[in-house]
């Protein structure tokens, strides 16, 4: 199955490592230094022009990390509802 992240970009939900909310994931360090480090490696793809509201860390075995980040105009709770990821009811 391919789930759409925004603009012209689907990715292969069996990729997908997580989906982050931006502005809760973001308050940590951990993770602003993750984003910068993935930046820095061209690792990083916007496919917005929009302001950015989750992004997706995908596998990539064709990157040399093995890794590629998606920063998506659409929140990380309908990208978790189009790829069934949890039960909503």
């Amino acid at each position: 199955m391919y789930i759409h992240l925004g603009q012209d970009t689907v990715v292969r939900k069996e990729n997908i490592i997580g989906v982050f909310d931006m502005d809760t994931s973001t308050v940590s360090k951990t993770t602003r230094d993750y984003l910068r480090q993935a930046e820095q490696a061209g690792d990083v793809v916007n496919v917005t022009y929009e302001l950015p509201k989750s992004f997706v860390v995908c596998r990539d075995s064709r990157r040399p990390s093995g890794r590629v980040v998606y920063i998506s105009q659409i929140s990380s709770q309908t990208l978790l509802k189009r790829a069934d990821f949890f039960d909503v009811r």
